[in-house]
């Protein structure tokens, strides 16, 4: 079985496209894929659409944090034609919204969870990219992945994943994550 974690990176804001309601405008900087098959990264730049599509196509699942409303709509434009709901999905912020009724972010998870935090964010991401720093955007959205794979085998092989709550308190929330 071919499981596939994955996150990309943007060229754009929101603020530059108009706000969440232009996912698709954000343009595709940087796809980052770790397969089980392969047991190693792939990194895909916009003008390799086609190929990351394909991978998460062929993909038995594909695993990632908030891939249906995001990742999958950033994508949406280089494949038009494209079933994006058809492809066998876990993304974890879905199922964790479900069970609580609110969002917590990747690195919340990850400092409960793993004791690690993420190397960076979103928006530093598209600074660098502008910056031509391409190398740079690769190796963050590769950690991202790998912090995902993490979280997601932490939450599968123990059926819960830890969040702090506002007070600061470690709590958990189940996962049905096989």
């Amino acid at each position: 079985m071919n499981i596939v974690y994955f996150d990309l990176e943007t060229q754009k804001t929101f603020d530059e496209v108009g706000g969440r309601n232009h996912i698709a405008d954000l343009k595709l900087a940087c796809g980052v894929t770790w397969s089980t098959e392969r047991n190693d990264f792939a990194v895909y730049w916009e003008k390799d659409a086609a190929a990351l599509v394909a991978e998460l196509k062929a993909a038995d699942r594909v695993i990632g944090f908030n891939i249906v409303t995001f990742d999958y709509e950033v994508l949406k434009p280089y494949a038009p034609t494209e079933n994006f709901r058809a492809f066998r999905t876990t993304d974890m912020l879905a199922d964790i919204f479900r069970a609580l009724g609110f969002r917590l972010s990747l690195d919340s998870l990850a400092k409960a969870c793993l004791g690690a935090t993420k190397t960076a964010d979103g928006l530093q991401s598209v600074a660098w990219f502008r910056a031509g720093e391409l190398d740079k955007v690769a190796e963050y959205c590769k950690a991202d992945v790998d912090i995902t794979r993490r979280v997601y085998e932490f939450g599968r092989d123990n059926g819960f994943v830890h969040y702090y709550s506002k007070l600061g308190s470690k709590l958990k929330v189940q996962v049905n994550w096989k």
